[in-house]
């Protein structure tokens, strides 16, 4: 199985983020804040601060492959 680059599963992390955000801004405005609008506000909160982590990852492995090259 090939392996997926850190910049893709950022960018899949941060939709999954973006997602998880629009449901809970969903959740609030229909229900209000109740235990379901902040699990989903954490699963966002992680979702995007992963997404993060692996995107500066990408960028972290491509400075250190260009430094390498020279």
């Amino acid at each position: 199985m090939k392996r997926q680059s850190p910049l893709f599963m950022g960018i899949i992390y941060a939709g999954l983020g973006a997602l998880f955000t629009a449901i809970a801004i969903q959740t609030v405005s229909s229900t209000g804040w109740g235990i379901f609008a902040y699990i989903l506000v954490l699963i966002a909160t992680l979702d995007f601060g992963s997404g993060l982590r692996m995107i500066m990852l990408h960028f972290k492995i491509k400075a250190a492959q260009n430094n390498k090259k020279k």
